[in-house]
């Protein structure tokens, strides 16, 4: 996959597809910009190639409607203090108003562009919209990571019309660290898996049997595989349907020689409250009328022992509701766990890195990856769409 330092930047447009869908409160401010700063050494290598930056990317789901709410307007503002440079804002991505603005640049200059979602072809990977956004450009660069597991016209079918296509150092980061973790890992390599639902994640624990020597469950996604070991698990969530697939997940990793891993005890609460009587019990003691929100101390103290010996350690969701205090005490204990390993610790997901964050243990992972999506397709073992792309443009 060729990058941006492969090519000569100086005085072309280059087209740079980002992913700057920042939070954002009710009166339009951004509460977290760590997403535009992610992308800040692309965009400073190439102002320092002296080339010419045109900026794209999505904010929140507009489904093809103009809506102001969802302008990237406060992202200009934000990128042009952290750059120190004036950031002009294009009313549109495409058009007749874009393309003159676009021809009016000079070397150094920046332009982002409108939301692209208020287009509901870029969804949609439609061709001439892709067309329109590759005649802008002299060089496309892909460096939204979050986003290439979707075939969005900005991230695919624009690479089949765009003179040069490459990726920029963030994509070439994500996927040179999941490469690192998960294709030639240090061993031993132990991957933590939470959230909610096995559902979501089953394509990624079976492919995980092919490569991790130790697997963690926990979230509410832990429910399903405690009720599949025959333990009654009350009114806690769980996936009626996938109980037989938690059996034979568990089956796969026993016979595969994967030490496989599930709460011994869990924090309980009477009804879905942040202010419920709770308590704490082993998973063989959970209340016919009550549900496991979190996982306990002795269960954190266990996870704590698995991860003392690795090398690699990959995190892909929460262990509870950790949105709610009395719910994140297991999510807090894994993030301090995997923080104060020796490990090559790499965590994706954006409940995970907001958990991370709220513990204050986020310098002390390896990498973060900024994207949930993209970070869990890998897991599964899919190639993303937009590096596909990336790739058949580089042959033609």
């Amino acid at each position: 996959m060729k990058t941006i330092k492969d090519i000569d930047l100086s005085g072309k447009r280059i087209l740079f597809r980002v992913d700057f869908n920042v939070p954002l409160d009710e009166y339009q401010n951004i509460t977290d910009d760590s997403r535009i700063r992610a992308a800040l050494p692309t965009i400073r290598y190439a102002l320092d190639q002296n080339a010419k930056l045109i900026i794209s990317s999505h904010l929140g789901r507009p489904k093809g409607k103009v809506i102001s709410d969802l302008s990237l307007s406060p992202v200009a503002s934000r990128l042009g203090r952290l750059l120190e440079k004036d950031v002009r804002m294009s009313k549109d991505c495409i058009g007749s108003d874009t393309k003159t603005l676009v021809s009016g640049m000079n070397n150094g200059d920046i332009i982002l562009l409108e939301n692209l979602r208020f287009h509901l072809e870029e969804q949609e990977n439609d061709e001439t919209f892709a067309k329109e956004l590759a005649k802008l450009c002299d060089v496309y660069v892909n460096d939204a990571f979050a986003v290439s597991h979707r075939a969005n016209a900005s991230v695919v079918a624009v690479t089949k019309y765009s003179p040069i296509s490459v990726a920029g150092f963030l994509l070439q980061k994500e996927i040179d660290y999941f490469k690192k973790a998960m294709a030639d890992p240090q061993r031993p390599l132990v991957a933590i898996v939470g959230g909610s639902k096995v559902s979501s994640k089953l394509e990624a624990l079976e492919n995980m049997l092919y490569h991790v020597d130790k697997l963690i469950v926990g979230g509410a996604m832990a429910n399903t595989f405690l009720k599949s070991a025959g333990w009654a698990v009350g009114k806690s969530k769980i996936e009626d349907n996938l109980v037989e697939t938690a059996v034979s997940i568990m089956k796969k990793a026993d016979e595969k020689g994967i030490k496989f891993y599930l709460p011994v005890d869990v924090v309980v609460a009477s009804h879905f409250d942040s202010k419920a009587e709770i308590k704490k019990v082993p998973v063989q003691e959970i209340p016919s009328d009550w549900m496991a929100l979190d996982i306990g101390p002795s269960t954190s103290l266990l996870y704590s022992e698995v991860l003392y010996d690795a090398k690699t350690i990959v995190w892909n969701g929460p262990m509870g509701v950790f949105e709610m205090d009395a719910f994140s005490r297991g999510t807090i204990a894994m993030a301090q766990c995997v923080a104060d390993s020796y490990a090559l610790t790499i965590a994706g997901g954006g409940d995970t890195n907001a958990a991370i964050h709220k513990t204050g243990e986020a310098e002390r992972i390896t990498y973060m990856s900024t994207g949930g999506g993209a970070f869990l397709t890998l897991l599964e073992g899919k190639r993303l769409p937009a590096v596909t792309a990336l790739d058949e443009a580089e042959r033609i």
